[in-house]
Parts: structure tokens; sequence; C-alpha cells
């Protein structure tokens, strides 16, 4: 049985055959926004998968295409061409002042 991936962020981990991690593909509405090429607003609660699908768009976009093996973008998608990927985390971060 394939364990549920809680509190996994990162998709090659997801994605890697010795954890054994259930995943429900969503590459193909990755790809639909991608396509769409405007601006979106990821308003969710905590632990709903922000940083997960974020990563994923990662992943596409340096293209990591071995990752996607089986799922709808693999065949889908121009793996020849790869864009730069900037990733900022706020959850490291700590304030502890106003000044800070």
């Amino acid at each position: 049985m394939k364990k549920l991936p809680l509190g996994i962020q990162t998709f090659k981990k997801i994605r890697d055959k010795n954890e054994n991690y259930l995943y429900v593909d969503k590459t193909e509405i990755a790809k639909n926004l991608i396509e769409r090429g405007t601006y979106y607003f990821l308003s969710r609660p905590r632990r709903f998968g922000k940083s997960l699908f974020l990563d994923t768009l990662k992943e596409i976009f340096e293209g990591n295409r071995e990752l996607f093996k089986g799922l709808h973008i693999y065949d889908t998608w121009d793996w020849s061409v790869t864009y730069p990927v900037i990733k900022f985390s706020f959850g490291a971060g700590v304030l502890k002042d106003k000044k800070d």
C-alpha cells in the first residue's frame, strides 16, 4: 500500500520510487495554468499543498523530465526548453521585533 505524503513539500521526494508515496496527478492543471500565462494568487489554508504545487512547477520549468514519467505532462511538455527559477521561502524566517 502506498504511503500518504503528509508534510512532504518536494515533488522529487514524492516521486522517488524508493519512498512509495501516493501522488494524484495535477500536472494537467499545472500545464493549463502555465499556458494561460496570467497572474495567480494561491490562497488556501495551511497544509493544502501550496508549497508542493509550486515545487512541481519548479521541476517542470527546470526541465526535470524523468520525475514526470507516467504523468499527463510527460508527453505534452517541451522538455528541451528550460527556465530559470528563483525560489523564496518565508517558512524558516523568525521575526523577533518590528525593527527586524
